[in-house]
């Protein structure tokens, strides 16, 4: 029997990935691995076509950063520092990861934006600090847009492989799926479950 989270992807899309995507990259728990991997497996079995998939993967990659730049470029560090801390839980975000990236941002230099879509853990957040520091706007979309692409390229060659390594045991797809499913939730529930007492309140700079 298909799995229903490859039935899912199938039946939204090439705008249901780029929606997916661009909801991923705006709040967790919704892992980009999944989302792309998955569209891989569904090209493997000749229900999307890998460029118009990497093409909505990618743009929704793009629009979800862009919403977290935009952040940053309007708000600013002392309006945004409130909004971190009311939201911060939900969005597992605590100040200094802001100011950590922001750091990070400034010592690598605007380039940063392309090389850390590679990253799971700094790909969106480092749109925050590009935001804050002004990066110009077009170069933060070609950058991303560009990083995002061939981060998703590899993402649905991944789930290609994957679906050839398993074409024999067809049936063990879904419960991968849903099992990697299942733990990135977890995470989540959990950072959020423990925040208070793994992300106290930062003192006054």
């Amino acid at each position: 029997m298909d799995s229903w989270i490859i039935r899912l992807i199938e039946q939204g899309g090439y705008w249901g990935i780029a929606f997916l995507m661009a909801l991923e990259n705006i709040f967790p728990p919704i892992p980009s691995e999944v989302i792309m991997g998955v569209g891989g497996i569904a090209v493997a079995r000749g229900t999307m076509q890998f460029w118009p998939l990497m093409l909505a993967g990618t743009v929704g990659s793009t629009l979800g950063n862009y919403a977290w730049y935009l952040v940053g470029d309007r708000m600013g560090y002392q309006r945004l520092r409130p909004f971190v801390a009311r939201w911060g839980r939900w969005l597992t975000l605590d100040w200094r990861d802001v100011m950590k990236a922001t750091h990070f941002f400034q010592r690598h230099g605007q380039w940063i934006v392309f090389a850390m879509r590679f990253s799971p853990f700094l790909r969106t957040l480092i749109s925050l600090p590009a935001g804050l520091s002004r990066m110009g706007h077009v170069r933060f979309l070609v950058f991303t847009f560009l990083g995002a692409g061939v981060w998703n390229a590899l993402l649905i060659l991944g789930g290609h492989w994957l679906a050839d390594y398993l074409a024999a045991v067809s049936h063990l797809i879904g419960p991968v799926l849903g099992g990697l499913l299942a733990i990135v939730i977890a995470v989540y529930g959990w950072r959020v479950w423990t925040w208070p007492r793994r992300h106290p309140p930062p003192a006054d700079d």
